[in-house]
């Protein structure tokens, strides 16, 4: 059976904690920061877990990934 391809898209934007859950970077950080308010641009550092009821979609999206 040949290798499953991981989405490249996926493969840049989200990543696995140790325990098997899917981390990634809040959204609207990128750019037109100047419109953000300065406690929208606090809680969009670092990095957020996805919700649970999402994380089977990813499993697909990277299967050599997850657990």
């Amino acid at each position: 059976m040949p290798k499953m391809k991981s989405r490249s898209a996926a493969k840049k934007r989200f990543r696995f904690t140790g325990t098997g859950k899917v981390k990634m970077s809040p959204a609207k950080k990128r750019h037109n920061l100047r419109k953000r308010s300065p406690s929208m641009k606090r809680k969009a550092r670092g990095m957020e877990t996805v919700d649970k009821s999402d994380q089977g979609r990813f499993l697909t999206w990277l299967p050599y990934g997850g657990r």
